[in-house]
């Protein structure tokens, strides 16, 4: 008995079982290597932060940034091409003490540790050491991107004061101000008292 539907070319040279059979899932294989391949040249940076986990709960480690405002200490960092100076400020009353409020006496850390953070981009970040120069002057080089983005700043003392500076602002810039996060001023921590905007119950209308 003869087939009376002849085959008129082999299986493989069918043009719906080359594009669906063989080429579909070949270009899903080809795919899939290529976002293995970018995911793992373009990882997500590290945290550049004090955070730690305990269990599966991650938390923050704010001490250094309370010392600094307990401390008072503030400064002014500014930019001329690569070089970078920073001037170390201390309160009034610790100047004319001449003492820290912490009563220890009064001294100017021989070096600082700059890290400067590139919102974005972790292979624009930049850390450095800045030296104590005279007074309370600090310099240091350091190579940005001429492009303008937005950084995060921050001056540390990794002495026996371990405190820090955060700031952040867009960069290139002539200078930058560094002061004591004010969420810490006690001020800060007690709600005002609004009871006098409460509506009093006898002037409010019939139901």
């Amino acid at each position: 008995m003869t087939n009376p539907y002849p085959q008129k070319e082999p299986w493989y040279k069918n043009p719906f079982m080359t594009i669906f059979v063989v080429g579909l899932p070949a270009l899903v294989v080809v795919v899939c290597v290529f976002f293995i391949v970018w995911s793992i040249r373009i990882q997500d940076s590290t945290v550049r932060d004090d955070w730690y986990m305990d269990g599966k709960t991650l938390y923050q480690d704010a001490t250094r940034d309370q010392l600094a405002h307990d401390l008072g200490v503030s400064g002014v960092m500014r930019f001329d091409g690569d070089l970078v100076q920073f001037e170390l400020r201390y309160p009034k009353d610790t100047l004319s003490t001449g003492k820290l409020r912490d009563g220890t006496p009064l001294t100017y850390p021989k070096s600082l540790t700059v890290s400067i953070s590139h919102a974005t981009d972790s292979n624009k970040d930049r850390d450095f050491i800045i030296k104590h120069a005279d007074g309370n002057l600090y310099t240091g080089q350091v190579h940005l991107d001429s492009s303008t983005a937005k950084y995060y700043l921050q001056v540390s003392n990794d002495g026996i004061h371990n405190w820090r500076l955060r700031h952040s602002q867009k960069l290139p810039a002539k200078n930058a101000v560094f002061t004591p996060l004010p969420s810490f001023d006690d001020d800060a921590l007690i709600l005002p008292d609004q009871r006098h905007k409460r509506i009093n119950s006898s002037t409010q209308p019939p139901k």
